[in-house]
This record gives C-alpha cells, sequence and structure tokens, in this order.
C-alpha cells in the first residue's frame, strides 16, 4: 500500500493583479510543511505538481525545509479552476477588489453559485474545460499514482479545486458537498490517501500539522 499526501499551495496573491504567487507568508508556509515533514522522518519517493507558479513555488519551499531532491513531474490536470471566468459567467459586471469582510463574503457567494452552475452543465466560463474535462485531469493523475507508484510515499502539489474534486472522488460526495469542502481547505494543509493499485482510500483531509503550535496561529490562511 502506498500513501499519497496532497498539500493545497500556500498562501497567494488574493486581490492582487497576478494571484499566481505565493506571498511572503505563504512561502514561510511552505518551508515550515517541508521543515516538519523532515522532522517526523517521512521519506518521499516521488514528487508530482500542477504547471502553476504558486504550485511550483509551494514545492519549492517543501523541499527546501525537507532537503528534498526530487525533480517533481508537473501535470495540467492538477491545475486549479479560474475563479474570476467563474464569477463572470454569472456575474457580468467586474469586480472591484474585495477589501472588507462583506465584500469577501459577496465574492465567495458569487464563487459558490458560479461553481454549481458549471459543475451542474448550465454555465460555460470562458477559457475553462467543462467540469467534465477538468474533474477527468484529476482522475487520471490519480490513476498514474496507483499504476506507477504502489508501495510508494507521492508527495503532490496542487489547489483547492482538485483538491476537493479528489477527495469528492473517492468518497462518492455530491457537487454541493465538493463545493463546501473547497471553500474550507487551508493554504499548505495536508491531505493523505492510503491506495492500492485498485483505489484510494481517505486518510485525513485539510490538516496543519506543521501549524499547531501557538507561534503559527497567525500562519492559518484560505485563500
Amino acid at each position: 500500500m502506498g500513501n499519497l499526501y496532497l498539500i493545497r499551495h500556500g498562501q497567494a496573491s488574493f486581490g492582487a493583479a497576478d494571484y499566481d504567487q505565493l506571498s511572503t507568508l505563504g512561502h514561510q508556509q511552505s518551508v515550515q510543511l517541508g521543515t516538519y515533514l523532515k522532522r517526523k522522518g517521512l521519506v518521499f519517493d516521488a514528487a508530482i505538481t500542477g504547471t502553476l507558479k504558486r504550485h511550483a513555488q509551494t514545492y519549492a519551499g517543501i523541499a527546501d525545509g525537507a532537503g528534498l531532491q526530487l525533480q517533481p513531474l508537473a501535470l495540467p490536470g492538477l491545475n486549479e479552476y479560474d475563479s474570476e471566468a467563474v464569477i463572470a459567467a454569472i456575474h457580468p459586471h467586474k469586480l472591484e477588489k474585495p477589501d472588507s469582510p462583506e465584500m469577501y463574503r459577496h465574492h465567495f457567494r458569487l464563487l459558490r453559485d458560479g461553481l454549481t452552475q458549471w459543475m451542474a452543465g448550465v454555465v460555460s466560463p470562458a477559457g475553462m474545460p467543462s467540469y467534465t474535462d477538468f474533474v477527468a485531469g484529476i482522475v487520471a493523475a490519480l490513476d498514474h499514482v496507483r499504476a506507477t507508484h504502489h508501495g510508494q510515499n507521492v508527495l503532490m502539489v496542487s489547489s483547492g479545486g482538485p483538491i476537493s474534486t479528489a477527495v469528492g472522488q473517492v468518497l462518492g460526495t455530491s457537487c454541493e458537498t465538493t463545493i463546501e469542502l473547497n471553500l474550507r481547505i487551508r493554504n499548505s494543509s495536508v491531505t493523505e490517501f492510503a491506495f492500492t493499485p485498485k483505489r484510494h482510500m481517505l486518510v485525513t483531509y485539510n490538516t496543519l500539522p506543521h501549524l499547531d503550535d501557538a507561534a503559527f496561529k497567525d500562519w492559518v490562511t484560505y485563500a
């Protein structure tokens, strides 16, 4: 039996012109996770990431903290959906940069509604695959792990959408439940699957063992 550790990227740059960059805190979260994994004595046989900059930067931070020398395999099927395109599909007017709790809540209400309609095939956000194709990319990555890394420890760095979708596929959850999983996942969190050549099994979801100390109480982020 193998073990797959799915890591959500560290804090990115929500509200900035280029979201696809780790913030300073996002880099610190990633290095701290690597330090924790090294202290725990985990040895990884393979690493896989999406192709986004925040995925590569998160892996680099983990590798720095853990002393990993692996060259990760980059799979576009692990990339996140475009949240701006999802919202634009149901809300044609450009949103202002959120700078208050109410504006943040409004943003995520629209995102939840847009995701629901995308998953149901009601809307087709510009530049994005269908939800069926999005899921297929994630399933292909999981299939690759089972077929290639039986009995090994695999580190996978991705985003909240693909990770929550992977959990939904393993547990057979509804789209509504998958969305709720997605919107509660934290930056640099660890989700663990055990796997055999035939299937994956959920062990943990959305944990932050590397931040389980009062010194890191301000390092817990969601965006």
